[in-house]
């Protein structure tokens, strides 16, 4: 119970057995928002994760696209080792102009089937989100991973992944989409990784130089999990909603 009486919003989120993480977002810092306290969780508790960029950031910065994609993925490495992520891998899908269609889910589908997590992580796809509109390569994003992840399952789909690159299919239990306002479940964080979430976002200093008027992390990031934690009953969590690929069942049974 709360300090309210009342039953949490949110149910925690089933981990039995989960040993691999994937998470899959447009941009550089986009994972940084929050949702990496729960990386430094899982991490901690000796889950791998592994982080896939469908974008390198190149031109979310007043620089010139080439100066920036190296210094947004050099920012990005030092976030992912701040919160223990086993793998970074970035492709080269152009920012800001990152396109549905089945280059992109045949692209995710095939890390997908390396990797083989048991959680496939994205972030919010919905046209408003986050106070206003969404930027397009994250609707782009989260709907390409939706639908890639069913397809890393799909041994008739995407075929040449499996005949030419022996790449078998691969079912993910769960989709956890991060920052959705329908969330379900949640994941309860401690107060280092809800530092480490704050200490991920500020190794994007030059990005973050960038942006007017960008409130210091640490002002706002605590809050943030404060929020996913009220709706669990705990003191901060990071919020997901979940759509279930038959692994909570199986879990459950």
């Amino acid at each position: 119970m709360t300090d309210h009486d009342t039953e949490p919003a949110l149910q925690p989120l089933p981990e039995t057995g989960v040993r691999l993480v994937l998470c899959v977002v447009a941009h550089p810092d986009d994972m940084e928002y929050g949702t990496s306290a729960a990386v430094a969780a899982w991490t901690g508790a000796g889950v791998e994760v592994t982080y896939l960029l469908l974008t390198r950031g190149e031109t979310g910065m007043a620089e010139a696209p080439e100066k920036v994609a190296p210094l947004r993925e050099k920012e990005q490495r030092r976030a992912c080792e701040i919160v223990g992520v086993s793998e970074l891998r970035m492709l080269d899908h152009p920012d800001g102009m990152l396109e549905y269609g089945l280059p992109l889910r045949r692209d995710i589908a095939r890390v997908v089937r390396q990797v083989r997590p048991d959680l496939v992580l994205s972030a919010n796809f919905d046209f408003e989100a986050y106070g206003g509109l969404n930027q397009a390569d994250h609707r782009v994003a989260g709907l390409a991973v939706i639908d890639a992840v069913r397809d890393a399952a799909n041994p008739w789909v995407f075929r040449d992944l499996g005949e030419s690159e022996g790449l078998e299919p691969w079912q993910a239990r769960v989709i956890l989409v991060a920052g959705d306002p329908a969330a379900t479940h949640a994941k309860q964080v401690d107060e280092a990784q809800v530092q480490a979430a704050v200490d991920s976002l500020s190794a994007h200093d030059a990005y973050l130089e960038h942006i007017r008027d960008h409130p210091e992390p640490a002002q706002f990031i605590p809050e943030i999990l404060r929020g996913g934690g009220e709706g669990l009953g705990v003191e901060y969590a990071v919020p997901f909603r979940v759509f279930d690929l038959g692994g909570l069942e199986a879990e459950q049974g």
